[in-house]
Formats: structure tokens, C-alpha cells, sequence
């Protein structure tokens, strides 16, 4: 069936309803109910856990508006949560991750109670646990403890010949189920169910299944044509999958296939924007892992050599993010010091128009980025790459969320918090992919995506006081997966972590495999369907 967002309703975004529903105010009750459909009543959480001093209002607002995104959006038979909302085509398993982790989040604000949480997890848990699997190419929903990339919303079933067994998306999706398991640690039969089925999802997962290049892992597989044949090499946000992989009880990648893909660095370290660091384009390769790990103070072999830590990489790319747009040498409109951010994200068209008397590329959903090699910048801003590196460089993250609240708030910004994308250079009179045109402001996105509103609610929450990373820190497989990476230090101190020998030099050519934002862009123009992440930038 042809996806077209045009004939889906569109949230109205009205400045009246802006300066009515999300004006930073300081609210009379500290708690209200969950809101309706419409803007989301500005709200304060309960004590304790109050933010550091510099977060303003705002960002009350926003968490509150991302939780509900998660809360009202998943269906609450199977505990799928949408790739996207309003036009809702499919579920994402890697959204499913992020929600099972903005539960727990939702719990210690106050917004819903603890036994609602538990239902919604516990739901969503036995689905995956019956969900079936198998080498069909129809009628499954996963093989050999993965599952799809894409499922029926409500069946729960592949969603289209053209979506991959992904090793990625079912990472997301393991991070968000061991951090259930380590959150609901109380007694009660439910939350003791809850760990059992965890643990039951985790070991299944057959990480050896996808090593068809051992030691490193396929990003994925189809039925209709085998193994994706790029493996995850070079730095990115498959971090988590090689960490999940290693901590493995059942089907374990090996003690060398951290070393091995941390051996494909070399070609992404360099300097970028005055930083020197481990670059990767898309800004979400440098949030997703850090999402659930704290990488503060704990480095492997690569690190230890660099002389810094992750967080301090990630730091060092957000600062580069920044200085490019100020920088701005595609002349974008509105790109400077409080508006930058670009990341894989929704987009107006895949087109070529004229721009400044040149021809620019501009693209529907895409790997858009700003680095040493694999960098595409049309123009699209996205929220997410800046407020989701809240933790990382406050200080030019929050008056960056600020000012793209108050210049653009009344066109992006509604019931679930800031939409995926805007475009302000983007003004031509021709079809559009996805979006509306503004006038005088541009393109504007449609939708909330899954994955980009997950690390914006974690990571505020990490911001506040490191939530999500002190309850993955009780986490016996994450804690194990660092160790036999070699990691050591900080929080690790004492854990009695694992040294690994050296291995040989992985191959070059895998060094090349970009991630999997791309393909949904490209296979789109075939199917009108967003497609999955499943290949390298060309």
C-alpha cells in the first residue's frame, strides 16, 4: 500500500495553541493527569531528583510531551510502539526499546504509577517472547532471537518484503529490555516475570548467526537474498551491538570482536571544526550507545591510546556540529550558534534545486551530517542532534533548544514536543515527500520519529541525574560486555573487567559501511514506504 502523508491528518500547529499549552511557566501544581490529545500542560516533576539550575522550563515541558509521545502512541494489546506519529505506517522496534526505557522515566516523574508501567512493559515483553520466528518469508516476525526492523502495527508481523532481520534495531530493542530488567527489581510475581522474560530475549539472541565475516557482525538479513553483505566496522552506534554481543551467555561473538571493529577507526579519527575525535557524520552514532552507558571515565584499548573516554568524544563532535553551522559554508539560512544539529532525519523531497545561483541536493529521510567523510547538509535541522546531547555540552545545548523554541516553536513544536525536522532554506513550489511548506519559515516535518525522540527523553533524564545510566550500571550483561571489551576505570573500577589479546587487522573494505539511516531514503523512492537503514552511504 502507497504511503503518502498528504492524505493522513497532520497535527495543527497553531501559535495560540503554542503560547497557550508550552509557554515556560512555573505551573500551580507541581503534577496534572496525563493530557489529552492537543499541546501537553507545562508540568514540574516531584521531588526528589531536581535538574541542575541552568535546565529552564522548557525542557519540563519537553520531557513531559516525549514521554507522552511513548505513552500514548504505542498499542496497548501488543506493546508496539510507531516509527512514526501521526501517519503511524509501522512499528519500530527500535522505538520499542526507547519506550521500554521512557516507562521507568514516566514512573519517576510521577506521570504514570509503577503499576501501569509494569503492565505496558509486561505486555510488551510477552509479545516478543511469542512472537514467531523463523526463515519465512511471510507470517514471522523475527529469526534467530532478531526480529525486523519494521512490524505490522498491529499483527506484529515483517511489514514488507522489503524490511531486514536488523542486527541494530534488535540492539536498541535489547538495551530497552535489559534496562526493564534491571529497573523492575522489586518482588512482586509481575516484576519478577519481567526479569525472567528480559533474560529470556537477551539469551536467544544468536549474535554468532550474523558473523558470517567473524569476528564482525552483518548488519542484517532477508529472506528473499541472505546476509546484508556489509558488516558494522568503522565507529558508529553499533558500539551497543558489539557490547550486547560480547556479554552474550548463549551465543557470545568472541573475546576479539571489540578489538577487531575498534581496529576500523582509523580512517574516522581526525580533526573537523578545530576538534580532534572519532567522527561519524549523522550525530546520532555519537548518542544512541550513550543513551543507556555511561562513558565517563571508562575507556578501551583505542581510547586509552587517544587520551580521551567516549563522553569526551562525543563532546568534542557536538562542539563540531556547532562550529560547522556557524561556520556555514553552504550559506543555510538560520544555521549559526544557537541553530545547528543535523542527524538522520525526516527531510522535504529528494530533489535538486537551485540555491544561492547553485544547484543543491536536498533529500526525504536521510543520513544528514557534518564530519571528516560520509557528510550530506541540505539545510534540515533536527532537534534531536542537538537537545539529545544535552549531557555532553550544556552549555551550547540548552540556549540552542531555547532559541529554536522560541524563533520556530509555533511551526514545530506540539503535542509531543518538538517535530522531527525543519528546513528554512527549503522554499520551492513542488510536491513534497513528507512535511508542509511554511510561509516565509520553509519546510516543516509532519511527523515525531521514534528513534530521535527516545535519546532526547533519555537523555534530559541523564542530564538530570544520570537515571537511565545508574540503573543500567546494575546490569550484569552490560557490565560484562565492557569488560570483555576491554573497557576499565571509572565506574568499572574493581569489577574484575577482561584484558583481550591483540587480533589481526580487520579488513579494510568493512571500514566503509556507514550505518543503516540511508536505505530507508533510497529503497523510498521504489516503494513509497521509508526502508530500513540496511546499507552504506554511496
Amino acid at each position: 500500500m502507497r504511503f503518502r502523508l498528504a492524505h493522513l491528518p497532520l497535527l495543527v500547529l497553531s501559535s495560540a495553541l503554542i503560547l497557550t499549552g508550552c509557554k515556560p511557566e512555573k505551573p500551580a501544581e507541581p503534577t496534572v493527569p496525563p493530557p489529552k490529545p492537543g499541546p501537553v500542560a507545562q508540568v514540574e516533576a516531584p521531588r526528589p531528583a531536581p535538574g541542575p539550575p541552568q535546565l529552564t522550563p522548557l525542557f519540563r515541558d519537553i520531557e513531559r510531551r516525549t514521554f507522552q509521545f511513548f505513552w500514548d502512541t504505542t498499542n496497548e494489546v501488543n506493546g508496539l510502539t510507531p516509527d512514526r506519529f501521526p501517519s503511524r505506517p509501522f512499528a519500530s522496534i527500535a522505538s520499542v526499546g526507547f519506550a521500554l526505557t521512557a516507562y521507568p522515566i514516566g514512573v519517576e516523574n510521577g506521570w504514570v504509577s509503577r503499576t501501569q508501567a509494569v503492565d505496558r512493559t509486561l505486555t510488551t515483553l510477552k509479545f516478543f517472547r511469542d512472537a514467531p520466528q523463523g526463515p519465512q518469508r511471510k507470517g514471522k516476525s523475527g529469526y534467530h532471537g532478531f526480529y525486523y526492523h519494521f512490524l505490522d502495527m498491529q499483527k506484529g508481523q515483517r511489514y514488507e518484503p522489503w524490511v531486514e532481520v536488523s542486527s541494530v534495531d534488535t540492539g536498541l530493542l535489547m538495551m530497552g529490555v535489559l534496562f526493564a530488567q534491571s529497573y523492575y527489581d522489586g518482588g512482586d510475581s509481575r516484576e519478577v516475570e519481567i526479569r525472567e522474560i528480559a533474560d529470556t530475549l537477551y539469551k536467544r539472541v544468536d549474535w554468532t548467526w550474523l558473523q558470517q565475516r567473524k569476528p564482525l557482525i552483518s548488519m542484517g538479513w532477508y529472506p528473499e537474498s541472505g546476509f546484508i553483505d556489509h558488516d558494522w566496522a568503522g565507529y558508529n552506534e553499533a558500539m551497543l551491538v558489539y557490547i550486547l554481543a560480547m556479554a552474550s551467555p548463549t551465543h557470545p561473538a568472541g573475546p576479539d570482536a571489540w578489538n577487531v571493529w575498534s581496529r576500523t577507526y582509523d580512517e574516522s579519527w581526525g580533526v573537523f571544526q578545530g576538534q580532534e575525535y572519532l567522527a561519524f557524520a549523522p550525530h546520532f552514532g555519537h548518542q544512541y550507545s550513550h543513551v543507556w552507558i555511561d562513558f565517563r571515565g571508562i575507556r578501551d584499548e583505542y581510547m586509552q591510546n587517544r587520551g580521551i573516554d567516549y563522553f569526551e568524544n562525543s563532546r568534542r563532535a557536538t562542539y563540531a556540529q556547532r562550529a560547522y553551522a556557524i561556520e556555514n559554508p553552504m550559506k543555510w539560512k538560520d544555521y549559526g550558534e544557537d541553530v545547528w544539529g543535523i542527524t538522520a532525519s525526516d527531510g522535504p523531497q529528494r530533489t535538486s534545486q537551485e540555491y544561492e545561483g547553485e544547484p543543491r541536493e536536498f533529500r526525504h529521510y536521510s543520513a544528514r551530517g557534518a564530519g571528516l567523510r560520509d557528510d550530506f547538509d541540505d539545510g534540515t535541522i533536527a532537534p534531536t542532534a542537538a537537545i539529545a546531547s544535552l549531557p555532553f555540552a550544556p552549555e551550547i545545548v540548552i540556549p540552542a533548544t531555547q532559541a529554536m523554541f522560541e524563533r520556530y516553536g509555533e511551526y514545530i513544536y506540539s503535542s509531543y514536543g518538538f517535530l522531527d525536522a525543519f528546513n528554512p532554506s527549503f522554499k520551492y513550489d513542488i510536491p513534497l515527500k513528507t512535511g508542509r511548506m511554511v510561509p516565509d519559515k520553509g519546510w516543516v516535518a509532519s511527523d515525531y520519529i521514534g528513534i530521535d525522540q527516545g535519546p532526547i527523553l533519555a537523555m534530559i533524564a541523564n542530564y538530570r541525574n544520570g537515571f537511565v545510566w545508574e540503573v543500567m550500571k546494575r546490569n550484569q550483561y552490560i557490565r560484562l560486555g565492557l569488560e570483555r571489551a576491554g573497557f576499565t576505570g571509572g565506574w568499572l573500577a574493581g569489577s574484575g573487567e577482561s584484558k583481550q589479546s591483540a587480533p589481526p587487522d580487520a579488513d579494510a573494505a568493512a571500514a566503509r559501511a556507514m550505518g543503516m539511516a540511508e536505505s530507508r531514503a533510497t529503497a523510498a523512492d521504489e516503494t513509497e514506504e521509508p526502508p530500513p537503514r540496511s546499507q552504506p552511504l554511496q
